[in-house]
């Protein structure tokens, strides 16, 4: 009796504690961006204390009084965080590995956007798609009347189709994009959680050093076929496209990362100063084009070939 009044007590706090943080974040336009990051840290606690079952109560109920006191449009916002929070939490709970509670964090953001984009088009009743190819044609149609007027517009037809091209590739990258946002969500989030549950409840939550993240050998498979089936050209209005150039850029993304990874863990292996990986990255930034493929080529020999453990067995 008295450990479920300490649960409700706990959860009634936790729901207040986000309705602050919450309004804060509405009066202050400058803590929009800074309050995805910091909303998901009442669900986390809640979650990691009593496991997800009652955080999901929990979340109800914030949904619903935040929907009374911020109106039906703060609803995505705690969805977001909710779904994003839990998750981390309930990982947590569990003393699961940090990257792994970083990708469960990274799904539940996920599915919270995903709710968020039909929650909006639902109430808007506005095709975002088409929205954006319109506003697309606008932005085009008006520069070039632009340069028209100055007289600039000789030899400029095949750079505003290039542009166009730019902006539907992108907009064909959306859903890439956005788990990306998710897993930067998910991630701030959690070393937030961590900090707080570390400082709460005295203990030692920590994320494992960046030299041993390890992708499953699966993410090589999946590229793979990806790329393949791209090489038979689908129609570029396909929602096969589509997927394949999704896919190819998450997957190509995440064997970056490994690659990168890779590089630390050479660096500590061969105790090599720490600055020859920073370097790599720095180098990274600067030419992509060229250290790209480059680093993403020795992320799927890493994953496929087991380089680690050869240079493990070697030392």
């Amino acid at each position: 009796m008295m450990n479920q009044t300490k649960r409700l007590t706990d959860g009634a706090i936790m729901v207040v504690l986000y309705l602050v943080l919450l309004v804060v974040s509405f009066f202050i336009p400058y803590l929009v961006i800074v309050a995805y990051f910091v909303l998901p840290l009442p669900f986390i606690i809640y979650a990691y204390r009593y496991d997800w079952k009652p955080a999901v109560i929990m979340l109800l109920a914030a949904a619903i009084i935040a929907s009374l006191f911020a109106t039906v449009f703060s609803l995505p916002t705690t969805v977001i965080a909710g779904i994003g929070g839990i998750m981390i939490g309930a990982a947590m709970h569990r003393n699961t590995p940090g990257f792994e509670t970083l990708a469960r964090g990274t799904v539940g953001v996920v599915v919270g956007l995903l709710f968020a984009y039909l929650f909006a088009q639902f109430v808007t009743g506005i095709d975002f798609s088409e929205k954006f190819d319109q506003l697309l044609d606008e932005s085009i149609t008006n520069s070039q009347h632009v340069m028209g007027q100055l007289g600039m517009d000789k030899g400029m037809d095949q750079q505003f189709e290039m542009l166009r091209k730019q902006f539907e590739a992108f907009k064909l990258l959306i859903p890439s994009m956005m788990v990306i946002m998710s897993l930067l969500i998910a991630w701030i989030s959690q070393l937030l959680g961590y900090k707080v549950i570390n400082r709460l409840e005295h203990k030692q939550f920590h994320f494992p050093p960046f030299r041993s993240m390890q992708f499953p050998v699966a993410i090589v498979w999946i590229y793979f076929f990806a790329l393949v089936i791209s090489l038979f050209g689908p129609s570029q209005q396909s929602l096969l496209f589509s997927g394949v150039q999704n896919v190819l850029f998450l997957a190509g993304t995440l064997m970056m990362l490994q690659g990168l990874s890779f590089v630390f863990f050479y660096a500590h292996a061969k105790h090599i100063t720490k600055a020859m990986p920073i370097i790599v990255i720095v180098l990274l930034l600067i030419i992509p084009t060229i250290l790209l493929p480059l680093v993403r080529i020795l992320g799927i020999i890493d994953i496929g070939f087991g380089l680690r453990n050869i240079i493990a067995k070697k030392k």
